[in-house]
């Protein structure tokens, strides 16, 4: 069976339910040869994933090269596969201003080896500095998103779209942009075992028509065996209850990766769900995952019953990001 493809908002590309995060290829969550990057690109590609997502600020623009290696060796024709990058934050801090954006644009094309990005984010829109008395990312608003609808003009990029942890920078935004300026929402780690707050701001965004992408449905490394980077920022209580349900669902002979992807991956109005992957194994085992939910198969309710209870006391607690204005 092949994995599905949803229509991403308004844009007309169809995206597949599962997305390949490419922050692995920059050696965020551990250090992948270049080789197994590109071989778990193509792996993904063959298997039915055409959707990958990167940032110039993953492992200071390495997992933009990798994917642009990997890509470009697929010998394939442009269409057939969708990437996502972004601008406004880099390794040596973030930059929104209008000039910085063009330059970055110009940078990720060449690093990725394409005539054209299909969706340009603006990363982590929480640390933007902000107007006190509207309470918006002033520099997004009024400098990085005109920068990107010129940069969208002359198909340098084709759609514009914002991310960030806080949900509330999406309701910011949106309501202070003409409709139809912004294609996409990236949100991450909001819908997923232990934070699913997306869910309750899923109608908004979708009465604004955008796509929503979901990232990092394991948390960010919190809801699997190994459990999270050193660098995570969420809450001690938070790492220990997910070390927990980790563990209760070992004993049961189950992974709480799979769970938590297959959890994620059955929500309708999400586009796509974007999965860290760094081997052709893990490539594997997701699709895998994916398309027992693309068959209907149900998800082990008294196993989730059971994880929900050993997460309930830290669910839907976020950790703070950005500017205190922001969350």
């Amino acid at each position: 069976m092949e994995l599905g493809k949803r229509e991403l908002g308004r844009t007309g590309l169809r995206v597949s339910r599962l997305g390949f995060g490419a922050a692995t290829l920059g050696n965020v969550y551990g250090t992948v040869k270049e080789e197994d990057g590109i071989s778990s690109v193509h792996e993904a590609f063959r298997c039915g994933i055409n959707f990958f997502d990167t940032s110039p600020y993953y492992g200071n623009a390495m997992g933009e090269q990798v994917l642009g290696k990997a890509l470009t060796s697929l010998n394939v024709p442009r269409e057939d596969f969708v990437v996502s990058s972004k601008c406004g934050r880099y390794s040596d801090g973030f930059d929104f201003t209008a000039e910085r954006v063009v330059r970055s644009v110009d940078e990720s094309l060449q690093r990725l080896n394409l005539t054209y990005i299909d969706i340009m984010l603006c990363h982590d829109i929480e640390f933007a500095s902000l107007d006190q008395a509207l309470i918006l990312p002033k520099l997004v608003i009024s400098e990085t998103i005109p920068a990107l609808l010129k940069l969208k003009e002359n198909g340098k990029i084709h759609f514009i779209g914002i991310s960030g942890l806080p949900l509330k920078i999406f309701h910011t935004v949106l309501d202070r942009v003409p409709p139809g300026t912004l294609d996409v929402v990236l949100s991450y780690c909001h819908y997923n075992l232990v934070n699913c707050l997306l869910g309750e701001s899923l109608p908004y965004l979708l009465s604004k028509g955008v796509g929503v992408i979901n990232a990092s449905p394991m948390c960010m490394g919190l809801l699997t065996e190994k459990g999270p980077p050193i660098w995570h920022p969420g809450q001690v209580e938070l790492k220990s209850a997910s070390a927990s349900a980790a563990a209760h669902c070992k004993e049961r002979g189950k992974n709480i990766s799979k769970l938590a992807l297959q959890y994620a991956l059955m929500n309708p109005d999400i586009s796509s769900t974007l999965s860290g992957l760094s081997t052709v194994q893990e490539v594997r085992e997701n699709i895998e995952a994916a398309i027992e939910v693309e068959k209907g198969k149900s998800l082990d309710l008294g196993l989730l019953q059971e994880v929900d209870s050993i997460l309930s006391p830290v669910k839907n607690v976020p950790w703070l990001s950005g500017r205190d204005e922001n969350n």
